[in-house]
């Protein structure tokens, strides 16, 4: 669950489903747990309702999400999870903040200085580079599971009428950005109309980037791929330019 553009991740956390099933499994229970501490049902809890999205988009068993939701909630035993942000720098002087969901927080810390080090980045104190970011609601949509008749100008054109602040594209998919709070509106807005969504999340989008050289830009990706590995990291956000 790492990269530096979301909506791509998204779409990569599907393709390597199969190939890492447990491990995915593992990290989407943790993200289900955790917003199941504000409340158990996900008719009352956005943060909830987006997460059981996110685990079923992986194809995470009914049963594994519902025992996620009971650890969240205390009602079964599990281990004490926390979030934790850390902010750094990786190759070429791009700015990092990977999210990680933990049982025990200077382990993890230990851990991801270790993975910056061994891939020519550095952890940086707290505030470093989150002003480089903002919070934002993130729509999925593929092209390719739309009704032929929908041309792509024309999903940019409901996608900012339904309240978009901002969409890209990355080939085929659409990535559609808005107000965290807004994301529910503005997804029943698309489904009226007859769009088919991807999925739905929210992440943290850089205000600018920054281009590196192509060495730099291989590094980065080594940098975000040993992340990935990490149990306990869940994204990594970069402003590095595509």
């Amino acid at each position: 669950m790492s990269g530096h553009s979301h909506f791509k991740t998204i779409k990569a956390q599907k393709e390597v489903a199969d190939a890492k099933r447990g491990k995915v499994f593992s990290k989407m229970g943790k993200v289900v747990s955790i917003a199941a501490k504000n409340g158990g049902d996900p008719a009352t809890n956005p943060r909830l309702r987006i997460a059981i999205e996110q685990a079923r988009n992986v194809n995470m068993p009914k049963e594994n999400i519902e025992r996620a939701i009971l650890r969240g909630t205390g009602e079964l035993a599990g281990d004490k999870l926390e979030e934790v942000v850390f902010e750094g720098f990786g190759p070429g002087g791009i700015a990092v903040i990977i999210e990680a969901i933990t049982d025990n927080k200077n382990r993890t810390l230990g851990e991801i200085k270790q993975i910056l080090s061994q891939n020519n980045g550095k952890l940086a104190g707290e505030g470093a580079v989150q002003w480089m970011f903002e919070r934002k609601g993130i729509i999925v949509v593929n092209t390719k599971d739309q009704s032929k008749d929908i041309k792509n100008e024309e999903l940019e054109l409901l996608a900012i009428e339904g309240g978009a602040d901002d969409i890209s594209w990355q080939g085929d998919i659409l990535g559609i950005y808005t107000k965290p709070d807004s994301v529910e509106t503005i997804k029943k807005n698309l489904e009226t109309s007859g769009i088919k969504i991807d999925s739905t999340t929210a992440g943290l989008i850089p205000k600018d980037t920054v281009a590196v050289d192509d060495k730099a830009k291989q590094n980065c990706q080594k940098l975000f791929d040993a992340l990935e590995e990490n149990d306990a990291v869940q994204e990594t956000y970069s402003n590095l330019r595509d």
